[in-house]
């Protein structure tokens, strides 16, 4: 940067209305402590659980996953607004009631760290939108399709990629059922899964092994969505990840080879606690240790359900492979993915040359590229 040019401002927007609160903090640690300061200013927002979004201090130790536990934004008096009028950014201190409205300058682009509902569903996308200002991974309609994993899987599958044995429980079907386990389900015989249909970081999943047990399972998963999705276990199955970025100037989207997530000293679903506390229950292995061939179809098929759902900036993709049968199934797709240090993401691209930092970068320029409107 030249001598008098001016930083790039970004809005590190972070926790959230979501069950997934704590990982959006982690996430946002991350990024403030990789983002180019030479090149961009962040500025970091929080968003309580209540709504409330608030100024915060430009440190990432208070953000992180420590012992056990999970950063809360709290409701410190400071209100933020984003609003339309070039693209700045207002705030106001009710701990000081004559203090005046402060205006702190133009937003250059928005980096919405928020997963699960109220952010990376669409929503925060939505406002940016509306008020003008590039934002930073994937547009509202690819958010809210890939946030809801029934619509992600109608999608994908009639685009041709193979997604597995599913069958959706919506509100209205939940309080008119005739039966406890609809029918199509009980077909596929044990193991089922019980999951939020729009949560992320395995939130309210729950693995069934007795028919006895599902209605529990279709409440706790309700207690985060009530549209539930219901999938069939994959037996013998690994859990591959691949990580996607848009290409530049319009090029096909970029994806990395393979990760792994391999359960350790716990055996069984990979689920929040493992994926986020219980360090010695899981290891990442970058690259997996799978076939050339199979690893570059699930690239391949990475790269066509980014397109499918209209990606931007970055997804995540996440498959079973059978080694068995060589049997490939696209589980989910994950528009923003966890950047926490236990996450795949940011591992898969450090693993061909692209540092944290770098990605960061790339996010921004990438955001920065995007013109208004529809594209």
């Amino acid at each position: 940067m030249s001598e008098g040019e001016q930083k790039t401002r970004v809005a590190v927007i972070f926790g959230g209305r979501s069950g997934e609160h704590s990982i959006s903090c982690a996430t946002a640690a991350g990024v403030l402590d990789h983002i180019d300061r030479t090149r961009f200013e962040p500025i970091p927002i929080g968003i309580t659980k209540a709504g409330a979004w608030v100024l915060m201090p430009d440190e990432s130790d208070s953000l992180r996953l420590q012992d056990g536990q999970g950063a809360e934004i709290e409701d410190n008096g400071t209100f933020v607004a984003l609003v339309p009028q070039n693209q700045h950014l207002f705030f106001w201190d009710s701990r000081t009631p004559s203090a005046p409205i402060k205006d702190l300058g133009r937003v250059d682009v928005v980096m919405p760290l928020l997963h699960g509902p109220y952010g990376e569903d669409g929503t925060i996308q939505g406002l940016c939108e509306m008020v003008g200002v590039p934002y930073t991974g994937c547009g509202v309609g690819a958010s809210s399709n890939g946030m809801d994993k029934g619509c992600a899987k109608v999608l994908l599958e009639h685009g041709g990629i193979p997604v597995g044995r599913y069958h959706v429980i919506t509100d209205f079907d939940w309080r008119h059922r005739a039966d406890e386990v609809p029918a199509p389900i009980l077909a596929w015989g044990l193991p089922v899964f019980v999951k939020p249909a729009r949560a992320g970081s395995s939130l309210g999943v729950t693995r069934v092994d007795s028919w006895q047990d599902f209605e529990a399972a279709v409440v706790a998963a309700r207690r985060h969505d009530p549209k539930v999705i219901v999938e069939a276990a994959v037996q013998g199955a690994r859990e591959i990840e691949c990580a996607v970025l848009e290409g530049r100037a319009g090029g096909a989207p970029r994806t990395t080879p393979p990760g792994e997530v391999v359960m350790v000293s716990t055996p069984g679903m990979y689920d929040f606690q493992s994926k986020y506390f219980a360090n010695e229950a899981v290891r990442l292995q970058i690259p997996a240790q799978i076939p050339a061939g199979v690893a570059t179809q699930i690239q391949n098929y990475a790269r066509q359900a980014f397109q499918l759902l209209g990606g931007e900036g970055l997804s995540r993709v996440d498959f079973f492979y059978v080694p068995d049968t060589g049997e490939i199934i696209l589980n989910e797709v994950n528009t923003m993915p966890g950047m926490t240090p236990y996450s795949l993401y940011p591992g898969m691209w450090e693993n061909v040359g692209l540092s944290y930092t770098d990605l960061v970068t790339e996010l921004i320029e990438l955001a920065l590229a995007h013109p208004q409107g529809l594209r």
